[in-house]
C-alpha cells in the first residue's frame, strides 16, 4: 500500500463540475493499493496516517498530529502510486491492484478511519476528479508498506 499525504488548508475535490467533497484543515490522502493488502498493512496504514507529527505548535514547530490539531481528512484512491516508469515512456500499472480488489480495500480503510476521525471525506472510486488544495508548508510525505506477503 502506498499513500502520499499533503497537508493542507483547505481541499476541494470536483467531479462533473461539481463539488463532491471538500475539507478544511487537515489531510489529503492519495492511496494506491496493491494486488493483496492485509488488514494488518491497512492498520498500520492508518496509524500511521493518523499519528505523524506533521503538524505546527505553537512555536512553529512540527509537532502535533492529525489527532492533535482535529484535522479532517480526504482520502482518494489513485492507482497510479503504483507507476513503474522505470523503461519506456508510458508508465505501466502491473503492480497496482486490480479495480474491483482496489474498490474493496479502499472501502475497507476508509472505514477503519472512521472510527478514529470525526470528518472524512473521498472521492468516487474510478471516476474522473479534479483536486484544488492550499498545500500548507508545503508539507507531502509519501508513506508505503508491503504486505508480509509480497
Amino acid at each position: 500500500m502506498k499513500a502520499v499525504l499533503q497537508r493542507v488548508t483547505q481541499a476541494e475535490l470536483m467531479i462533473n463540475g461539481k463539488i463532491y467533497s471538500s475539507i478544511q484543515k487537515g489531510l489529503v490522502v492519495l492511496v494506491g493499493f496493491s494486488h493483496q493488502e492485509e488488514l494488518q498493512t491497512l492498520e498500520w496504514m492508518k496509524k500511521k496516517i493518523l499519528s505523524l507529527r506533521i503538524f505546527n505548535d505553537t512555536d512553529g514547530k512540527m509537532n502535533l498530529s492529525l489527532q492533535d490539531v482535529g484535522g479532517e481528512l480526504l482520502i482518494v484512491s489513485q492507482f497510479t502510486l503504483y507507476a513503474d516508469s522505470r523503461k519506456g515512456n508510458r508508465p505501466s500499472y502491473i503492480n497496482a491492484g486490480r479495480p474491483e480488489y482496489s474498490e474493496v480495500v479502499y472501502n475497507e480503510f476508509i472505514e477503519l478511519v472512521k472510527k478514529e476521525v470525526p470528518t472524512v471525506k473521498t472521492g468516487q472510486f474510478g471516476a474522473d476528479m479534479k483536486i484544488s488544495l492550499i498545500n500548507d508548508g508545503p508539507v507531502t510525505i509519501l508513506l508505503e508498506k508491503e504486505s508480509e506477503d509480497q
